[in-house]
């Protein structure tokens, strides 16, 4: 008694091919592509977290080499990493938390029609246009006490008894970075914000209106919730390039006084740079990087929820 396949050759060969066509075939197309994604991002990446495991410091070239997790160890035991590791936080929340609110203000505000908005729009987009290390130094100039305003003004209001450069005081000099990123990163916040307030559908406000909602209540109902996955993002994509955003604090405050300013991007460059120890100060890169992970991953897991929830 014989059996016979129930495929034939040709068949078989037929579903072989179908199978590459649909496993193989995109990523031949996309190897371009990830080749040099490969060459310009994941092998600098992998050279680099390679430089956490080694000494490699130029002062002292004799001494370089593997050392495991010996550079780990002392950042644990740095208070200076810390200290810079507080002052990222606080940095990147003052700035995000203003950039946020007053990027969704104005967009909320440009999303109307008026006389000369188009003209306004482009006042209001300005700052991003405006190079980081300008826009350093014009700030660091208006908080000097004999040639800039602010401190005059904060004199006349009461707030200072007389007028003095906060970027001198250790208790009070992140302000002034603070402020200028603040106004380098509004614009970030109304142009994306303002981009999704204008694919929101005017008929749900209509329907709303009809149905008796108030402005408020189809700001909660209706805007936020279209919103919602657009804020996830930006907030995200924010928070990591403020966290890594260090031209200011260079410019302005040179991460002193004290120290009193330096957040990790800006101790990374003074300890490649200054001190020239490139294996420590990829081990501050390497610590950064999976901090920033770490909460680009909890962002996005919050984002599905967000979608789902509405």
């Amino acid at each position: 008694m014989t059996f016979v396949s129930s495929t034939s050759p040709g068949q078989g060969r037929g579903r072989i091919l179908n199978w590459f066509k649909w496993a193989i075939e995109p990523y031949i197309y996309l190897s371009p592509a990830i080749l040099l994604i490969a060459l310009v991002m994941l092998v600098p990446l992998v050279i680099g977290t390679s430089y956490a495991f080694q000494a490699i410091s130029l002062l002292n070239p004799f001494e370089s080499g593997w050392v495991g997790f010996a550079n780990f160890e002392k950042l644990l035991a740095d208070r200076f990493f810390w200290k810079a590791l507080g002052n990222t936080f606080w940095w990147t929340l003052g700035s995000l938390f203003f950039q946020f609110f007053l990027g969704l203000g104005l967009a909320l505000l440009l999303n109307k029609p008026f006389r000369g908005r188009g003209i306004v729009q482009g006042l209001v987009f300005l700052p991003w246009a405006v190079p980081a290390f300008l826009s350093g130094l014009n700030w660091a100039w208006l908080y000097n006490p004999i040639i800039g305003p602010i401190p005059h003004w904060l004199t006349a209001l009461g707030l200072m008894s007389e007028p003095s450069n906060i970027l001198a005081d250790p208790n009070l000099a992140m302000i002034g970075p603070i402020t200028a990123n603040v106004w380098f990163g509004i614009p970030f916040f109304a142009i994306t914000l303002l981009a999704a307030l204008q694919s929101i559908p005017k008929d749900l406000y209509e329907a709303a209106a009809i149905d008796g909602a108030s402005a408020w209540q189809s700001f909660i109902k209706i805007t936020i919730p279209f919103l919602a996955p657009t804020i996830a993002i930006t907030v995200m994509l924010r928070t990591i390039w403020i966290a890594n955003f260090a031209d200011l604090i260079y410019i302005m405050t040179g991460g002193g006084p004290a120290n009193s300013t330096h957040i990790i991007s800006s101790y990374i460059f003074t300890t490649a740079f200054r001190r020239l120890d490139f294996g420590y100060a990829s081990t501050l890169a390497v610590a950064l990087l999976l901090l920033l992970l770490a909460y680009a991953l909890i962002i996005l897991q919050m984002r599905k929820r967000l979608i789902k929830g509405f």
